[in-house]
């Protein structure tokens, strides 16, 4: 199967763990300059093909082909940094000379005092012509909400450490990138940034992700794994949609005219003598054939369920003018809002504003600085937070489910819904509901968190990040259960996707402390803030002029006329201060993730307070002066 024009070349793969076989005679290839994602549902096996290619593992049988001398980076979901490294010595550790170059200059510029350490930097810069390299890794990590690059590893989150294996595997601009679930852990603006960076790259990509507007606008391939068979869609998800529903229409047709025949083969079969000759033998044969097909399952077996919930009275949520600080970050600052029946409402703001405090507010895990939360008395919470649940790992799944409850009632006329059933609807069939917990991968162990969840039958639901490891189809079940959900809805997600596809309306975090109420899901709302923009840009240009003091006329002399162009010294200067604005307001989101971390650490919250109030202050300042100069080199 390999061909001159593929980077990667995957013949008859397979792999099997124990009796459990994940694929079996799977072929594909990538062509160079491909953009493609691999869709399957979670347990499949789609981070163990992708480990199999990035080489951390072996296939049973089959082989996987590079053409020679190309470059292979690889996203793992959780990868492993070396927790004693700095963030820019991780990033930088790739095979390029560019990169030495930039570290030796970056140790230099630590040690000035050594003056011919610094000019054997300056002149390995100069002679790689690393200084545009440079530029562009500092702007990888900026936007990837990192400036303050010389801190070590092991301080970081696992999300902070899964963003610093991103911008490795970019910076090393390598010929295939292979990317399991880049957008975990990005915010949405950095998911946009991802997204534009991707698509201007002429690299080739494959990626396992569960954001479909990332796949609609990046994706030119999609392969989806099925059955432990694999179906190739050229174009992006829509084309991919519409491909396997004509195939799904294509085999119910085959399915129905199947079991119409087997109903006359069965009769046949029924009446049949016992001394067959061979005409009858092959009749039975095909029979069999008949009987395989007939009984095929197509998963369109919709589960129709009404759940049946505790009424929610008139007083549901109450929030009166609360407040929350950490230091001198302000998370809320006289924040009120009353909740109506049947609300579902999008939660909106980069890493670090607050928006699980939020959650956590409401749901009594951090106490008020100032206001109140009145709660009705007929309300019933059901939580998913980001850390997931600890389940007993040598408990069956269906015992998990039925440990919360063994039925949910129902408005439907089958009667009540039982766990095993919800099981079902959340794709856990079969033999697979008496599977062990330490079997399940960690897509399902999620998605079994989030039914324990449900099955608690709450009618308000608070959800922090619930679409992050799970696949595409959990997704659409969770989006229809969601949908037709009688109660409440609050979640925080930076899947755009399923956010337009639930949410009334936004709360969107828009500064320190400040929440702004928009009617409208998340698509609407960014069309509505360019729009903002674009005015205020032309307020701002038009107050400017109208402010700038008049010519004394064509008589008057150049130098008493009112100023119009920036010298080339003050343009450096606006370059530097945008430069130095973008870092500091970057430091104080880094700053603002740190305080929610460290709400314990009494000794750490001061020092970043007063880290907080520098940072205020010389935004205040440099705030000033770009404006001073933008409006004559605007």
């Amino acid at each position: 199967m390999a061909q001159d024009h593929n980077l990667l070349s995957v013949e008859t793969v397979a792999k099997r763990f124990g009796n459990r076989t994940l694929f079996q005679n799977l072929s594909f290839g990538l062509a160079e300059g491909e953009k493609v994602a691999l869709i399957a549902r979670n347990g499949t096996g789609k981070t163990t093909l992708l480990d199999m290619l990035a080489g951390g593992d072996t296939p049973d049988e089959g082989r996987i082909v590079y053409r020679k001398g190309i470059k292979v980076e690889y996203l793992p979901q959780e990868p492993q940094l070396d927790g004693h490294k700095t963030i820019l010595d991780q990033v930088l550790d790739v095979d390029n000379p560019l990169t030495g170059a930039i570290l030796q200059y970056e140790r230099a510029l630590e040690n000035p005092e050594d003056q011919e350490a610094y000019q054997k930097a300056f002149e390995a810069m100069e002679r790689h012509q690393a200084w545009d390299f440079e530029n562009q890794v500092k702007q990888t990590l900026g936007r990837l909400g990192f400036h303050q690059t010389d801190q070590a590893i092991h301080t970081l989150s696992g999300g902070q450490q899964k963003r610093v294996a991103l911008a490795r595997v970019l910076i090393s601009a390598p010929d295939l990138l292979i990317l399991d679930e880049p957008t975990n852990h990005l915010d949405i603006a950095m998911i946009e940034w991802l997204q534009e960076y991707l698509l201007q790259k002429q690299l080739t990509l494959l990626m396992v992700t569960h954001d479909r507007y990332f796949l609609e606008q990046v994706c030119s391939t999609i392969l989806e794994l099925e059955g432990e068979e694999l179906f190739r869609h050229p174009g992006n998800y829509s084309k991919f949609l519409e491909r396997k529903a004509e195939r799904e229409a294509a085999e119910a047709a085959n399915v129905d005219k199947a079991r119409n025949l087997h109903r006359k083969e069965l009769d046949w079969m029924r009446r049949q003598p016992k001394a067959r000759g061979t005409k009858s033998k092959a009749r039975i044969d095909n029979y069999h054939q008949l009987k395989e097909e007939a009984s095929r399952d197509l998963g369109e077996q919709d589960l129709q369920m009404k759940i049946k919930m505790t009424r929610l009275g008139g007083k549901i949520l109450e929030l009166h003018n609360v407040r929350k600080s950490f230091g001198e970050l302000k998370i809320l600052n006289g924040f009120t809002y009353t909740f109506k029946p049947g609300e579902k409402v999008g939660i909106v703001g980069p890493n670090g504003v607050g928006k699980s405090t939020l959650l956590k507010l409401i749901t009594g895990q951090e106490e008020l600085d100032g206001g109140k939360i009145v709660l009705g008395d007929t309300v019933r919470i059901g939580y998913y937070g980001q850390q997931g649940l600890h389940f007993k790992e040598d408990q069956r799944v269906i015992d998990v489910v039925t440990d919360i409850a063994e039925y949910l009632p129902s408005q439907g006329k089958g009667g009540d819904i039982s766990a095993s059933q919800m099981l079902e609807r959340f794709l856990f069939e079969g033999e697979q509901q008496y599977t062990y917990v330490r079997k399940l991968s960690g897509g399902e162990k999620r998605r079994l968190y989030l039914l324990t969840v449900l099955m608690s039958n709450p009618n308000f639901l608070i959800l922090d990040e619930p679409t992050n490891d799970l696949d595409i189809l959990t997704l659409n079940v969770l989006e229809d259960f969601l949908r037709t959900f009688p109660g409440c809805v609050m979640v925080v997600t930076h899947d755009r996707y399923f956010m337009d596809k639930l949410t009334d309306h936004l709360f969107v975090f828009t500064g320190p402390g400040q929440i702004r109420d928009f009617p409208g899901n998340y698509s609407e709302y960014r069309r509505t803030a360019a729009e903002e923009a674009a005015t205020e840009k032309l307020r701002s240009q038009s107050l400017a002029r109208s402010r700038a003091p008049r010519s004394a006329g064509p008589s008057a002399k150049s130098d008493s006329g009112p100023k119009t162009q920036l010298t080339y010294a003050e343009k450096l200067e606006l370059q530097e201060l945008e430069q130095r604005l973008e870092k500091l307001e970057s430091r104080k989101a880094e700053i603002a993730q740190a305080f929610e971390e460290e709400a314990s650490d009494a000794e750490r919250i001061a020092t970043l307070s007063q880290e907080m109030e520098q940072i205020s202050q010389e935004l205040e300042e440099k705030e000033m002066r770009w404006l001073e100069l933008s409006e004559y080199g605007g």
